[in-house]
């Protein structure tokens, strides 16, 4: 056994591959790197140089980690909306506008205001039915007398017709100044020729003619443009042309006809002072006789040019009134008990026996 050592415990003869100095080295390379990483410390200080963009990505310095740690957290304010001014009317105004602008601004819209307060209190009063009666204006406690009528022009007419109305109630007190003058004329006719039977023509004109024209003529127009009533207009057509012709007489002055026109006038004229006096006063009269004639033949021109206007006829008139006369409570009772008294005027008939002879 040539091929063997003799002694097999001795000393080896086999290479030792552990031994081999390439190996040594890679052993000690590898026993380094582990070195390394157990004694690698990530909280370690770092160097003071700036790092790298990727270095700072990924890791971040101790420095930072405890300033993180110590200072306090702190918000950033962000962008508000600005808050909405508040109004100030002490605030100091445009330089543009005076202050006498803004005082007519004020008492326009001060007006406006009373205006629609008054509009407002007038359209409640309306809606519960408790209006009272304004005309005549009189006072309060005169003598137990009360107003009969309510009119309010601003409230109750249409804007349209608004200065037509007025128009024919300054006319109708046109009037009556005339009633009044007349009666003053006839009183000096009395003073100065002892003529006293006109005194009392001139009386009894002005107490008829001054309520019966504000009845007659002025409340049917003042109606006739407050419910658009064709009935209405007819009566004041009617009425008021008679009105026209008793005035065109007045203005005439017919001798005894109580009234103070132009013959009358005439007649007073002569050489003494007290008769001119006395024949240009009622001259005067006569002459508001005249120019009332004239109006009144403008206005019922006008109010007949608007009447017609709207389309209105006889035939309208004619059906308005029949449908405003069923409707009254008073006719329908009148009939009503008319129609019953004729029932039982036959029924008693039928029930009666005839007689023998």
């Amino acid at each position: 056994m040539s091929g063997f050592d003799d002694n097999p415990f001795g000393p080896p003869t086999v290479d030792n591959p552990f031994a081999d100095p390439a190996v040594q080295q890679v052993t000690k390379q590898t026993s380094s790197v582990q070195r390394g990483l157990e004694e690698f410390n990530p909280f370690a200080d770092q160097p003071s140089q700036p790092a790298s963009n990727a270095t700072r990505t990924n890791a971040q310095p101790a420095e930072f980690n405890n300033a993180r740690q110590t200072q306090p957290a702190v918000m950033t304010a962000t962008q508000e909306e600005p808050a909405a001014p508040i109004y100030n009317r002490n605030a100091q105004q445009p330089s543009n506008m005076t202050a006498a602008d803004f005082q007519r601004r004020q008492e326009e819209l001060e007006r406006k205001a009373a205006e629609l307060q008054r509009r407002e209190d007038e359209l409640r009063n309306a809606s519960y039915n408790v209006r009272r009666n304004n005309w005549p204006p009189l006072p309060e406690n005169c003598c137990g007398l009360e107003p009969c009528f309510y009119q309010d022009i601003n409230i109750e007419i249409p804007v349209d017709f608004q200065s037509v109305v007025r128009h024919l109630y300054y006319l109708w007190i046109f009037h009556t100044l005339l009633m009044v003058a007349n009666v003053f004329g006839a009183i000096l006719l009395a003073a100065v020729y002892n003529n006293f039977g006109m005194l009392g023509v001139s009386i009894l004109y002005a107490l008829l003619f001054t309520p019966f024209s504000f009845l007659c003529w002025y409340r049917p127009g003042y109606k006739a443009f407050r419910n658009d009533s064709s009935f209405n207009f007819m009566v004041f057509f009617f009425i008021f042309f008679f009105q026209f012709v008793v005035t065109v007489v007045q203005a005439i002055g017919v001798p005894g006809g109580g009234t103070c026109g132009i013959i009358v006038a005439l007649r007073c004229f002569d050489s003494s002072v007290s008769g001119i006096i006395t024949g240009l006063i009622i001259l005067s009269i006569a002459c508001g006789y005249c120019i009332a004639a004239i109006l009144d033949l403008l206005l019922i021109t006008k109010i007949h040019r608007i009447y017609r206007s709207t389309g209105a006829s006889m035939a309208k008139a004619q059906a308005e009134f029949t449908t405003e006369f069923l409707k009254n409570e008073h006719v329908r009772d009148a009939a009503s008990t008319a129609a019953s008294a004729a029932v039982q005027a036959q029924f008693q008939a039928a029930r009666t026996p005839p007689s023998r002879y």
